[in-house]
């Protein structure tokens, strides 16, 4: 059975650790050695059980502390990190690491071939993707009815509209190539979970434009208002500072 054991996520930086019995990986590193391995020692692993490590994109809070992971088990879409050539991943492509078949999902991102991650192993599935502005319809496709999401809700409209942030900001995260409001994201989960689907983890929310509470009213009335039956899902908010697990 998958576990994730979220380290951090958000702005300040992300880190996740999705492992089963046999096979642990890392995605993402945007965070410092101290906290990386204080988090990993939560599982009660370190960085030496870390198997294989896959990064999103290029941006700093999600590979800024990948220096401290071996050359020799990171992977990435080309363009990502500096890696081998026998390290480069393609755009919906499979490939087995250890016990796991991970398939690469494009996403949509001001950043080198943003992508995300479909997990597979013998007995359950979990989707990780953040830092998009829209889902494509290849991958809504390949991510419907999975056991376990890991989705972006990054902001509540309204507050990012009414922030204090430059105009050319608040364009930049609400375009296509931004982030997933909490009003988009739960629009394009509800278009993939399934009969099989148990947990969704709200992810990469902001400190300054949105709340958990907000982010959580938004789904659960968008499920209410189109008569979605979400009693057997679970449904968290991932935290910046503070590890949560699905």
């Amino acid at each position: 059975m998958i576990k994730l054991h979220c380290i951090a996520s958000g702005s300040k930086g992300n880190a996740c650790v999705i492992y089963n019995d046999e096979t642990t990986i890392l995605i993402d590193c945007g965070i410092c050695k101290k906290r990386l391995v204080e988090g990993l020692n939560e599982i009660n692993k370190s960085i030496k059980d870390i198997n294989y490590a896959f990064f999103t994109h290029d941006h700093s809070d999600h590979i800024k502390g990948e220096q401290f992971i071996n050359k020799e088990i990171k992977y990435s879409v080309l363009g990502v990190l500096d890696l081998d050539y026998d390290h480069v991943l393609k755009v919906f492509s499979q490939y087995n690491f250890g016990t796991f078949n991970i398939c690469v999902l494009k996403t949509s991102h001001d950043a080198t071939n943003s992508c995300g991650y479909l997990i597979n192993d013998t007995d359950s599935s979990l989707v990780y993707i953040t830092d998009t502005g829209f889902i494509p319809k290849k991958t809504l496709d390949i991510i419907k009815n999975k056991d376990l999401y890991f989705i972006e809700s990054n902001y509540d409209d309204n507050m990012l509209q009414n922030s204090n942030r430059p105009r050319i900001l608040i364009d930049r995260i609400s375009s296509k190539h931004g982030h997933l409001s909490n009003y988009d994201s739960v629009k394009f989960m509800s278009k993939v979970i399934g009969n099989n689907t148990k947990e969704i983890i709200l992810a990469h929310i902001s400190e300054e434009c949105n709340t958990e509470q907000k982010a959580l009213e938004t789904y659960l009335n968008y499920f209410e208002d189109n008569k979605i039956d979400n009693s057997k899902i679970v449904i968290k908010c991932a935290k910046q500072y503070r590890s949560i697990d699905l």
